[in-house]
């Protein structure tokens, strides 16, 4: 799978094309409205705010790692380092500017894949339970549509619950 390797910021076309490249099922939607939240880009598709997925960048010591999740629940950092076997305050949000660095999409834009290099990603569990749903589509007025099942193949991402913190007892698991 080709990876985008320039170093310009990214926009839908960017996006299309990759898609296209790795025979990837999703539709991108140009939109009237900008949909920088969850909320919003629930509204522009008239859809639950649960079949929104947040595209969001952490480093995990130096590493970048994507976490995708739905809905406008935060991510638990102390779900991420407890899968890294690492402390939480190893585990840090990117800013603005080192999203577009990394990925080459902004904040509120970014899909889930199709970045300028592959990058290591966490899918919540939540989100493959959808038969489709809504990711950032490359700018503020553009969404993806797309089934749960084909980022996944598409990232090979790891499945895990990002929403809730790890229980401290491993007696208390289940499974």
């Amino acid at each position: 799978m080709r990876a985008m390797r320039e170093n310009h910021p990214l926009s839908p076309a960017d996006l299309e094309e990759f898609m296209q490249e790795n025979d990837i099922p999703g539709e991108i939607l140009h939109l009237d409205v900008p949909t920088p939240t969850v909320i919003s880009a629930a509204q522009a598709v008239g859809t639950d705010p649960e079949n929104i997925v947040k595209s969001i960048l952490f480093f995990v010591e130096r590493q970048s790692v994507l976490t995708i999740t739905c809905g406008p629940a935060f991510v638990e950092r102390r779900a991420i380092s407890t899968y890294f076997n690492i402390g939480r305050k190893r585990v840090k949000l990117a800013d603005p500017d080192r999203v577009l660095e990394e990925t080459g999409y902004h904040v509120g834009a970014m899909p889930p894949f199709g970045h300028h290099l592959p990058l290591r990603t966490l899918i919540d569990k939540r989100v493959l339970g959808k038969d489709h749903i809504y990711a950032g589509g490359g700018s503020d007025q553009t969404l993806l549509r797309i089934a749960p099942q084909s980022i996944l193949t598409v990232t090979q991402a790891d499945i895990l619950d990002l929403l809730n913190p790890p229980d401290p007892n491993p007696k208390n698991q289940i499974g």
